[in-house]
């Protein structure tokens, strides 16, 4: 039995080590809490303590990281609110050059340097070279709209939009889509 009593640091690690395996499946951080009291518990083993002092060193910090530092560390993890927007959903609100009339049931824009296709609402017609905000996207299709009033700047103010990196590809640099100080 003198093996077990020296061993018992290695079962802490090799539970610890299973416990961060589960976390890496859960994301969660509450096998991460258990993994480090775990680790915590090793070392009192590594240091001859008895099993009970080993036992209640885990129950003591597993308890104390998961009312303290979990919260904590979720919160800087996973940030309250809507988050960053990507693929379509950040298209949504950009400019667009019409490179083929936009209808209600045809069209074709030129959106970050990709050709999309385009629909605008019923009785709109969108000319060629007009600059259009996209509305939503539907499917691989854009939903676009006049550009006066409609989109976040407003009819007056100057739209920005074409500073954004995607819109200085060299396919989307025609007169239209550029800020009006560079023309």
């Amino acid at each position: 039995m003198e093996w077990l009593r020296e061993t018992q640091w290695l079962w802490w690690v090799a539970g610890a080590l299973v416990l961060g395996l589960v976390e890496i499946a859960s994301l969660d951080l509450v096998f991460f809490m258990l993994a480090v009291a775990a680790i915590a518990a090793a070392a009192a083993a590594g240091l001859d303590q008895s099993v009970t002092v080993q036992v209640l060193t885990f129950v003591a910090m597993a308890a104390l990281l998961l009312a303290v530092l979990r919260p904590v560390a979720l919160r800087k993890i996973k940030p309250e609110g809507a988050g960053e927007r990507t693929n379509a959903d950040a298209l949504v609100g950009r400019t667009a050059l019409v490179l083929q009339e936009v209808t209600d049931r045809s069209g074709l824009v030129k959106l970050t340097g990709e050709e999309w296709t385009a629909r605008t609402r019923p009785g709109t017609v969108l000319p060629v070279d007009e600059t259009v905000h996209v509305a939503r996207i539907e499917g691989a299709t854009a939903v676009v709209e006049p550009l006066h009033g409609a989109g976040p700047h407003g009819p007056d103010e100057p739209n920005t939009d074409n500073q954004h990196p995607d819109n200085q590809h060299p396919d989307n640099q025609h007169p239209d889509n550029q800020h009006p100080d560079t023309r």
